[in-house]
């Protein structure tokens, strides 16, 4: 595809997936934090559940829950799916023409897995197809009989999920795939057990018919379930500019710590609204904190077998790492990229004269000797010996001389 077509195609895509990502997510928070505030009243009647009082935009809103809703109100309902379905849309279009359309460069690792494109594109496909349908079928067997084991055996399920990921896929496309999987149970919660419930109670609300509570329970588990998968997915989505995490040698793990950091922020947002305080509140708050700081630590880059050499090793010339970066960094990160790829210089990174190199100092260490994302997908194979060339070209100080 010519460069000028993909690149407005994928900023096209990102911009709406974004767009409608944050409606959705913004309307799911705001149920849930309605239900966390939500007052019973003692006069409210049959079906009621809670009423809040809102302040917003210079006036007053008065909300009120209920499973009961009277016939004149049912023309004007409001539903609340498309900001799913089109979220996820759009977000599976963009992991077709990210991900999968040069499934060569950013889902296969060859020091992961040897596979080939349709190989990576039928795993990174069944990921979505199995991920849902194994988190569907654990929680309609066993979900209303023994949720915190449903809950438990979910965990350990996505623990093997991260690891299986980023032993087959390159750590970057593994992070994305975790992210879609998640994504996709949270549409498909919203297509397959969220709407089909509520059409089945505003059916019975407009017959008058006795409404089954399970109905309700069974939307609402899945809503909740959605509100705290929704900061996981949001770091898996923008991991992809951050190679500390998936270039890392513990990817997974440090996969696995963030999403229970997401998990963690939102529960600890929802005892905040439901007014629990105390000791047991506080300690949340601190185990998240304190998970964060130890992710923090642990992703700092691991020591490979490239930084072995140190400043007691005998001095580089510059001359030979500006002969490294000319064969296997300047067909893309130059002022006129001879790359097929990328006619205009990644991230405005360009490394055509010595001051260049220099500044780029850390970020070629970052990106070329700790986390090795770079050469992208390897492409102009760029060797152990001239990454460990480069890691003692930059222990010396990274001098141009």
């Amino acid at each position: 595809m010519d460069f000028n077509i993909d690149s407005w195609l994928n900023l096209a895509i990102r911009w709406f997936h974004v767009m409608a990502g944050i409606m959705w997510i913004g309307t799911s928070f705001f149920f849930i934090w309605l239900d966390n505030v939500l007052q019973p009243l003692p006069e409210g009647g049959k079906g009621h559940v809670g009423k809040a009082w809102l302040f917003h935009g210079g006036g007053f809103y008065q909300v009120e829950k209920s499973l009961v809703a009277p016939q004149s109100i049912l023309d004007s309902l409001h539903w609340f799916k498309w900001e799913a379905y089109v979220t996820w849309l759009s977000g599976f279009a963009l992991l077709i023409v990210v991900y999968w359309w040069r499934a060569d460069l950013y889902m296969i690792d060859p020091t992961v897995a040897h596979l080939s494109v349709a190989e990576s594109i039928a795993i990174g496909l069944g990921t979505l197809v199995v991920g849902w349908l194994v988190y569907d079928g654990l929680w309609r067997w066993l979900g209303e009989r023994a949720p915190k084991l449903a809950l438990g055996i979910s965990f350990a399920l996505y623990v093997v999920a991260a690891y299986a990921l980023t032993h087959l896929l390159s750590g970057r496309a593994a992070f994305i795939e975790s992210g879609a999987m998640l994504g996709t149970i949270m549409a498909a919660n919203v297509a397959m057990v969220i709407m089909p419930n509520q059409r089945k109670m505003y059916a019975a609300a407009t017959t008058g018919s006795e409404v089954d509570p399970r109905l309700s329970y069974q939307a609402k588990r899945r809503s909740r379930h959605n509100n705290y998968l929704t900061l996981p997915v949001i770091f898996m989505m923008i991991s992809n500019h951050f190679s500390m995490t998936w270039g890392h040698a513990m990817n997974w793990l440090i996969l696995v710590a963030m999403f229970l950091v997401g998990i963690g922020v939102d529960h600890f947002l929802n005892s905040r609204d439901q007014g629990k305080k105390g000791v047991g509140y506080a300690a949340l708050a601190a185990a998240v904190a304190g998970l964060i700081a130890v992710i923090a630590f642990t992703a700092a880059p691991a020591p490979s077998s490239a930084n072995a050499a140190t400043t007691s090793a005998a001095p580089v010339p510059f001359a030979t790492v500006q002969g490294i970066i000319a064969v296997r960094c300047i067909e893309c990160h130059s002022a006129h990229p001879t790359s097929k790829l990328f006619p205009i210089a990644p991230n405005g990174m360009k490394f055509d004269t010595p001051d260049e190199i220099k500044m780029a100092a850390a970020k070629i260490k970052l990106m070329a000797v700790d986390t090795q994302a770079m050469p992208l997908g390897n492409l102009t194979q760029m060797t152990a010996e001239e990454r460990a060339t480069l890691a003692a070209w930059l222990a010396q100080g990274a001098p141009k001389e």
